[in-house]
């Protein structure tokens, strides 16, 4: 069980006493919700977690664009230790993931720890009483360990164009798609064409009566692999022993050639940026068009794509691509960087998230009130491990800096970064200690080591240009290496790179023995 920590408990609104945890998670998709489980099993039970939605599920709960769907296989995106044997096909769709983490949250008893219509505003780490104060939409909590599950695709970039306030028609970002709105024959202008545009430009180009594609840079896309799970494949995933775990590490070690092969940009451009150029040739057989959809950046610089429905639908008669930055929005259309206005009904975003800007960022507040996002641009989004920052005691960052991965499933960094926490707050317990804060010469030696393996590599921000790099030029977003690295960093929790605080409250290096 947990430790009791001899702290007074605050007086909140009207009177009554502030709920203390020793454990505040902030978010219930794949990374809030794994904690829980894992603190659970743990037999770690005081712990609550802040979500400002009335579902859990994350990403997969607010991205409902039509065509929404995972581009890693499901068998791997998914967590290792409550595996589904019945996906529909290869790549579950929007909806099926979704349903799988509120089925998760259910079976594994979550849910009644899960605090609903509960946003964040603020959080500041009190020094004298060594822990986290949090301010909610519906009422304050005090935590001795602070877990931001939030991650990097909660926040959604609206380009500053000029004009777009402007605009009379419908605006709408793909993570925040309004299903009340018609498209059925109406003229649309799409911004972007990344992730979430790969997808729902082919979901609605058979409806709109036109669409604008607009794109700064075409993306490399390669075939996507997918067939609905059925026959023999279906009945040995449920039956045979072994068979889907054997499936499921069959997939990641397939993808763990590919960091071996970004880490090589020459042996990338032979064989992963030959295949999508195939895949274009094949797809695109005119050769003015093929020439605006080749990308001018090499493979995996931005993230590498995979449709089967994307050329056909930006090939039919009611789309016209249109390369460039976009010159301005107007009250009736969008003017390209060709000068020409173009009237449509509606503006679709499909313009990403604040992958190096994290909002949370700016709610985080460390020893000294100094903010995270201060902290971040004063030296750069950097973090230990992805997970711990320096001035931040008994904060643990889920998907912080580093951790985005270009090659392989998202879900195996999270599991990493869910037994670092959960070992981390099992020693806080058996040592006794109140906090727990990473030493700067870690973090920073850390960081020059990644900053290393990015040297050379397809993400190296010296030769690539992309949502990846921050406004300074560096790369805080990649984990330029294979999955098992991380692991391996992340399978105990650390105690010598940090410093420790016990309960009495005197503040030392850990070099004390349990």
């Amino acid at each position: 069980m947990t430790s009791t920590i001899n702290q007074s408990v605050s007086t909140g609104k009207g009177g009554r006493p502030t709920p203390h945890v020793q454990v505040a998670i902030i978010g219930t998709g794949f990374s809030g919700l794994g904690v829980a489980i894992r603190l659970l099993e743990n037999k770690i039970k005081d712990f609550v977690l802040l979500e400002r939605a009335d579902e859990v599920g994350g990403t997969w709960r607010d991205n409902s664009y039509p065509g929404c769907a995972c581009d890693v296989a499901s068998i791997l995106y998914s967590y290792s230790f409550a595996q589904k044997s019945d996906w529909n096909s290869t790549y579950g769709s929007r909806q099926e993931l979704f349903d799988y983490l509120k089925d998760v949250a259910d079976r594994y008893g979550v849910r009644p720890y899960v605090k609903f219509d509960h946003e964040v505003l603020d959080a500041k780490w009190d020094e004298n009483l060594r822990r986290w104060e949090i301010k909610t939409s519906q009422g304050d909590y005090t935590a001795q360990v602070l877990v931001a599950g939030t991650g990097y695709l909660s926040d959604p970039v609206i380009p500053d164009i000029p004009g777009i306030e402007d605009f009379q028609g419908k605006i709408m970002h793909s993570s925040q798609w309004d299903h009340s709105y018609e498209l059925d024959g109406r003229n649309v202008a799409v911004i972007g064409t990344g992730a979430s545009a790969i997808q729902f430009v082919p979901a609605i180009q058979p409806k709109v009566g036109h669409l604008d594609l607009y794109q700064r840079s075409a993306p490399w896309v390669g075939p996507k692999a997918d067939n609905p799970i059925k026959g023999v494949h279906a009945w040995a995933l449920k039956r045979v022993p072994g068979y889907r775990a054997f499936r499921r590490g069959w997939n990641k070690n397939g993808r763990e050639i590919l960091a071996f092969l970004f880490k090589r940009p020459p042996l990338a451009e032979k064989t992963i940026q030959g295949m999508a150029a195939r895949h274009l040739a094949k797809s695109v057989p005119d050769p003015e068009l093929r020439a605006k959809l080749t990308p001018n950046f090499a493979v995996a610089c931005k993230r590498l794509l995979f449709s089967n429905k994307w050329y056909p639908a930006i090939q039919q008669d009611n789309v016209e691509i249109i390369n460039g930055a976009i010159d301005k929005v107007t009250q009736n259309g969008v003017i390209g960087s060709d000068g020409r206005e173009r009237t449509v009904d509606a503006i679709i975003l499909g313009t990403g998230f604040l992958a190096t800007k994290r909002p949370i960022a700016d709610k985080l507040s460390g020893r000294g009130g100094v903010k995270l996002a201060d902290a971040w641009e004063a030296g750069g989004m950097k973090a230990y491990r992805g997970t711990t920052v320096a001035g931040f005691p008994n904060l643990f960052l889920m998907l912080g800096p580093n951790t985005s991965l270009g090659h392989s499933s998202q879900t195996v960094m999270i599991e990493a970064q869910i037994a670092y926490i959960v070992d981390a707050v099992k020693t806080l317990n058996k040592r006794g200690l109140s906090s727990v804060e990473v030493n700067p010469e870690a973090q920073e030696s850390y960081n020059k080591e990644i900053e290393s393996w990015l040297d050379g590599s397809v993400w190296d921000p010296k030769t690539c240009t992309s949502w990846y790099t921050d406004s300074t030029g560096r790369n805080p977003s990649i984990w330029p290496a294979n999955t098992r690295k991380f692991t391996r960093g992340t399978k105990k929790f650390d105690l010598d790179a940090y410093q420790v605080a016990t309960l009495a409250g005197a503040e030392t290096h850990a070099d004390v023995k349990a």
